[in-house]
Formats: structure tokens, C-alpha cells, sequence
């Protein structure tokens, strides 16, 4: 059986305007996001297309609260609560859907360890 989960998730463009937005399918919603699925939307005007920050919940009642808690910050908390998670601001879901490369353990280095200082 597949554990129910629940997203809170924040959105930005290169201007960094922000969207916060609640979702039990992340890649789901967040590929509308990226194609403009709603072309009136706030995020489709203002190109708000770049997941920043996520968080995952069990209960989607926790993660709507999470997500009303969130809205209600003053930016510059969310901006903190964004740099803690994701401090370069990268898309969190462009590696999303692209192969991996397979683990090769016979690239594995042993672990080096550095020289003793004279005292």
C-alpha cells in the first residue's frame, strides 16, 4: 500500500516573486505550473515556474495548515525559510524524470586521511 503525502510547496521566477501552493501530486502540479495549464493565473502572469522549496506531510489537513501558516509570513521569513532548504535558489524539480547514472562501487576512492601536525 502507497503511504498517502501531502506537499506544501514554494514557488519563484528570476525576479524572485513567490508562490506558495498546497498538493497531494507535486510533479503533477508543479509540470502545470511549467506549461502554464492556467494561462490567467498568477503564476502563468508572472512566470512563477521554479520549485524552490517543498515540504512533505502525511495528513493533507497538516500540510493545508502548514501551507496558510506560510502564506501568512512576511517575505522576508519565507525568503529565510527558502535559503535554509535551497540556499542558490536552484529548480528543485529540474533533475525530475532524467536518468541517473547506475552505482559503480569500483569508482569509490578509500577514504584519504590527512597527515599528523607536529605539535
Amino acid at each position: 500500500m502507497e503511504e498517502f503525502r501531502a506537499y506544501v510547496y514554494i514557488l519563484s521566477n528570476n525576479q524572485r516573486r513567490l508562490y506558495t501552493g498546497v498538493t497531494t501530486r507535486l510533479a503533477h502540479r508543479i509540470l502545470e505550473h511549467k506549461t502554464s495549464a492556467n494561462p490567467n493565473s498568477f503564476t502563468s502572469r508572472y512566470n512563477i515556474n521554479q520549485l524552490v522549496c517543498y515540504e512533505t506531510f502525511g495528513d493533507i489537513r497538516l500540510a493545508i495548515t502548514r501551507e496558510t501558516e506560510i502564506k501568512s509570513l512576511l517575505r522576508i521569513k519565507k525568503i529565510q525559510l527558502i535559503v535554509a532548504h535551497n540556499p542558490t535558489w536552484q529548480d528543485l524539480s529540474l533533475q525530475w524524470g532524467k536518468p541517473t547514472e547506475p552505482f559503480d562501487e569500483s569508482k569509490l576512492r578509500p577514504p584519504q586521511t590527512f597527515p599528523k601536525k607536529d605539535k
